[in-house]
């Protein structure tokens, strides 16, 4: 099965010049979405993982289908205010703006193995948050797993420099 055939692509959305990689085409196929968990559970066996984080929205459509698999508990980075608890919080550059994103306090005991989930890395500025809240809980980033890496906008690379493990399932050009 190629994954690839159950992405659809949205030119200018959410802005002029940007090819928006959907994911909802993906997540209604049952087969295209059981695969993707497949591959996703068998690329987490190359790391060594005490939790699973994801950053909103859709990293945690694939990252709690995982951990119920792999019965790891499931932390949430979410956007701001979005948390009850007492929060750690980041703010950084997406590829069309900025944004803050939160994990509570208590999700991460220190030396957590923290694997990350999430849909999507294009510039890898939501990455980086994520991987600067699991920090700041004093958790480690065992890697990172996305479902489509837009390889010519670097995220992944930049990530893999900073001396991070990066897996992905799906490549396609940014623009």
């Amino acid at each position: 099965m190629d994954l690839k055939d159950y992405i659809r692509s949205i030119p200018d959305y959410p802005k002029k010049g940007i090819l928006f990689r959907d994911i909802t085409t993906l997540i209604k196929d049952e087969n295209a979405f059981k695969e993707t968990i497949n591959q996703i559970v068998n690329k987490s066996k190359k790391f060594k993982i005490d939790k699973i984080a994801a950053i909103e929205s859709r990293g945690f459509v694939f990252a709690s289908a995982v951990s119920y698999i792999l019965n790891k508990p499931f932390i949430m980075l979410r956007k701001k205010n979005k948390l009850p608890a007492e929060t750690y919080s980041t703010d950084f550059e997406l590829e069309y703006g900025t944004a803050t994103i939160e994990v509570h306090k208590d999700s991460i005991s220190k030396n957590d193995s923290v694997l990350i989930i999430d849909d999507l890395i294009a510039t890898g500025g939501t990455a980086e948050a994520g991987a600067k809240l699991i920090k700041m809980s004093g958790g480690i980033i065992a890697g990172f797993i996305f479902v489509i890496n837009l390889f010519d906008l670097s995220g992944s690379d930049n990530l893999k420099k900073e001396g991070y493990k990066v897996e992905s399932i799906i490549e396609f050009p940014g623009h």
